[in-house]
Parts: structure tokens; C-alpha cells; sequence
């Protein structure tokens, strides 16, 4: 089980204690992402005419939209992850077949090789039994 963590943050310009299982590096991760959204809506023009209930309500706002979009984008990753997957499949499925076609050409080539091979002494052999007869004959 991991240990523990308090760790003190800063947000907002004020301290405080973050605790959790997670490492000290990703709760002071979490704490730089909301200060960021306070500097965010800090530095727009409106936010001198916003009271702390709307500011932290905009805070909000921008967080869940930061959380729908990489959703979003999380599963536009996993449907082309998935698209990639059948893809690849795909293509080993046709290199075995195609590999599978070149063995028995292999095989194809080889036999007719032999059978080459083998009509070619047939005709050297044919070609001396010819040169023989024709030599007999004009005995």
C-alpha cells in the first residue's frame, strides 16, 4: 500500500495542506493546476467586478472543461488506438496469408526445378540415343 502524503501547497496566494496516497511531485502537481486557473481568471479584465462566489464558480467552469475535454480526447485516442489494433490485424492476417502463397510458390518453383532438371536429361539422353541411331544408320 503507498504511504501517506500531507503536503503543503500554495493556491491562490494562501497555504495549504494537501494528504493523499499519491507522491508529493503529483499533489504539488494538482496544487500548480488550480493556482493556474485562479492566475487565469485573475489576469482577465472582468475579475475586479466578480464576487469570490462567481470567481470560484468560473474556476470550476474551466476545470470541468479541461476534464470533458481530455475525456473527449481520451476517447478520440482509445477509437483510433482500437482502429490502429484492427489494422494492424488486419495486416498480419494478409502477411501470413501472403506468406503462406509464397511458401507454396517456393515449393511451385522448386518442383518445377526438378521437373525441369529432369526433362533437360531427358533430352540430353534423347539427343544421344538420336546421335547413336543416326550414326548406326550411316554405318
Amino acid at each position: 500500500m503507498n504511504k501517506y502524503h500531507d503536503t503543503e501547497v500554495i493556491i491562490n496566494n494562501k497555504r495549504y495542506t494537501l494528504s493523499g496516497y499519491e507522491s508529493e511531485e503529483y499533489l504539488q502537481k494538482v496544487a500548480s493546476y488550480i493556482n493556474n486557473k485562479h492566475n487565469a481568471i485573475r489576469n482577465s479584465d472582468a475579475y475586479k467586478f466578480l464576487d469570490t462566489e462567481l470567481r470560484n464558480i468560473l474556476i470550476q467552469i474551466n476545470i470541468a472543461d479541461d476534464y470533458h475535454k481530455a475525456k473527449d480526447k481520451i476517447i478520440e485516442i482509445e477509437a483510433d488506438n482500437e482502429s490502429k489494433s484492427k489494422e494492424i490485424y488486419d495486416l498480419k492476417h494478409e502477411l501470413i496469408s501472403t506468406q503462406t502463397k509464397l511458401d507454396s510458390a517456393q515449393k511451385e518453383i522448386e518442383e518445377l526445378k526438378k521437373e525441369l532438371n529432369e526433362t533437360q536429361k531427358k533430352v540430353v539422353r534423347l539427343e544421344t540415343e538420336l546421335s547413336e541411331v543416326e550414326k548406326k544408320r550411316y554405318q
